[in-house]
């Protein structure tokens, strides 16, 4: 589209832990990868929590549980323009693109990150492979300012929302479907919401995908499977959006 909706791609690509990564600076990664992702910054990720149902504890056990819990490095590598994102810890690489256009520019971007993995830390393999597209509608860049959600999302999408008695009434919208894909191996979960603009307040309607499949995955199929979300998710933003919002994001011939 040339009034491309998409606000954010993720590619994550988890795998069995590479404690070699934790253990040592990733200098030899930002070698390889330095030249589009020339920036830097490394954090650490505490995850506390307890059993499940778990209720009344006090700051010193949880307290103890951050002790007794792990910090995973995140490594961090950003463009100069911070519109790209490499994300590297023991268990899981990812890319972020603020700035999508096509599909082959975003797997050019990728080659780089990936290749770099597979030679410096050899995974064992891809334990999940996930690919997510974040498209969010915000009618007023459409000139569509006075369109219904009837109008522009299709009514199996929308649901409740597509009540032309309802809608106006309605203060907060979310809903969330998991729908396994042809390969019988991978799913796509779908979480549709309200979002609002930070620069007026504007409500814009925000179509969450994404594509995944877990166990394990031969490094060298991980590409093909990409290929393949890819592919399922060009189809489902033109399944979920009417013809009306299909001509106001203006399709291109690639």
């Amino acid at each position: 589209y040339k009034k491309n909706p998409l606000d954010q791609v993720i590619c994550q690509l988890r795998f069995p832990p590479v404690l070699k990564i934790d253990a040592e600076i990733p200098a030899d990664f930002q070698d390889r990868i330095r030249e589009d992702f020339p920036n830097f910054k490394e954090t650490s990720t505490w995850k506390v929590e307890g059993p499940h149902g778990e209720k009344g504890l006090t700051p010193l056990d949880l307290l103890k549980q951050a002790i007794q819990s792990s910090g995973n490095k995140n490594y961090e590598f950003s463009s100069e323009d911070g519109q790209w994102k490499v994300n590297l810890t023991r268990t899981f690489m990812a890319l972020t693109a603020n700035e999508y256009e096509r599909w082959e520019k975003y797997k050019e971007k990728l080659d780089v990150p990936l290749k770099a993995l597979i030679d410096i830390y050899s995974p064992a393999h891809f334990s999940r492979i996930g690919l997510r597209y974040i498209d969010v509608i915000r009618r007023s860049a459409l000139k569509l300012d006075d369109s219904n959600w009837s109008d522009l999302i299709q009514s199996y999408i929308l649901g409740i929302l597509s009540s032309p008695e309802v809608e106006e009434h309605i203060q907060n919208y979310q809903s969330q479907y998991e729908i396994r894909l042809s390969d019988k191996e991978s799913i796509v979960r779908i979480i549709t919401k309200f979002v609002e603009t930070a620069d007026g307040g504007e409500v814009c309607y925000r179509i969450d995908s994404d594509f995944l499949k877990t166990g394990k995955t031969n490094i060298s199929d991980a590409m093909n499977k990409l290929n393949y979300f890819n592919v399922r998710a060009s189809r489902l933003i033109q399944w979920c959006i009417t013809e009306k919002l299909h001509k106001a994001l203006e399709p291109q011939t690639l």
